[in-house]
C-alpha cells in the first residue's frame, strides 16, 4: 500500500510534465507543416533565372509567338 502512495503523484507529476512539454512543441512550430519544405524544392521557380535563348517554348495553335520570341520588327 506504500509503493500506491508514492507512484500515483510519480504518475500525476510526469503527466503533468507530458502536458507541459507537449503544449511547448505546439506552441514552437514543432507539428506545423512537416510535408511542406520536403516537397517545396521539387517546385520549379527558377523561369526568369533561365536564359531566353534557351527556354523551350510552347507552340500556339493559331502561330502566334511568345513574348519572348517577339523582336522589334513583330511589335511595330
Amino acid at each position: 500500500m506504500q509503493i500506491v502512495m508514492i507512484l500515483v503523484p510519480l504518475m500525476l507529476i510526469l503527466v503533468a510534465l507530458g502536458v507541459l512539454l507537449f503544449s511547448w512543441a505546439v506552441k514552437n512550430g514543432q507539428y506545423d507543416d512537416m510535408d511542406g519544405p520536403a516537397h517545396r524544392i521539387l517546385y520549379d521557380d527558377d523561369k526568369d533565372m533561365i536564359p531566353k535563348e534557351a527556354r523551350r517554348t510552347e507552340s500556339k495553335p493559331d502561330g502566334q509567338k511568345d513574348r519572348s520570341e517577339q523582336t522589334d520588327t513583330d511589335k511595330g
